[in-house]
């Protein structure tokens, strides 16, 4: 087929969720993880990667752990990238606007030094709504935990200067690039002008094109 749409199950329900909780804030099998990628405000070495190191073409999610409108939009990004295996991969930069997001952030910076970063984060997701702005965000460890995360390591961990630097550089840049709601996603620099997995998947469907 030349063209191809997403297949979505209960796509125009979650349209609905998106466009519920997509809030802006004023002022404010498994994937290949790597971290060595180009500095930029959008990009630093520092930030977590899902998908082939050299991959042509790069979504960078500005993303909060505790967003729902980044729950919704997460299996969707997640099917993109199975579309396009070995030519998308994800940046994930943390943005922190709600209870309970730094914490949740930690969890996930122990979790890629455990080397599970992506079961943990799929698991974290999942179990959102049981922990949404909740300051000890109880529920996020008990599912990193059954993601195969050591949460005793983690919590001997989780306030390290590695991870400190991590959530200050990305604050910065948030700051620098004037992220005012999440999720905001960019494709190969691009901004993804209107929110949708459709439009998410077209925006980086011709990145891919344009590789041809």
């Amino acid at each position: 087929m030349k063209t191809r749409t997403l297949a979505l199950s209960l796509g125009a329900f979650c349209l609905l969720v998106l466009a519920a909780v997509f809030v802006f804030y004023d002022g404010s099998g498994s994937p290949a993880e790597s971290t060595t990628v180009k500095q930029s405000p959008l990009v630093r070495d520092s930030s977590p990667v899902i998908g082939p190191e050299n991959a042509p073409v790069t979504i960078v999610e500005f993303f909060d752990p505790s967003c729902e409108g980044c729950r919704a939009m997460h299996p969707y990004v997640k099917q993109i990238q199975g579309i396009y295996p070995d030519k998308v991969r994800l940046v994930l930069r943390y943005v922190l606007f709600h209870k309970g997001s730094e914490e949740a952030v930690r969890i996930l910076e122990t979790a890629r030094n455990q080397g599970v970063y992506v079961p943990v984060l799929d698991a974290v997701m999942k179990a959102q709504p049981q922990w949404h702005d909740d300051a000890e965000v109880k529920a996020a460890w008990e599912a990193a935990e059954a993601a195969g995360l050591d949460v005793e390591k983690a919590r001997s961990q989780m306030n390290s200067p590695a991870i400190d630097a991590i959530i200050q550089q990305d604050a910065a840049d948030v700051k620098k690039v004037g992220i005012t709601g999440t999720p905001t996603f960019y494709v190969n620099g691009q901004p993804l002008s209107k929110l949708g997995p459709q439009q998410l998947y077209d925006l980086v469907t011709s990145e891919v094109n344009a590789l041809k």
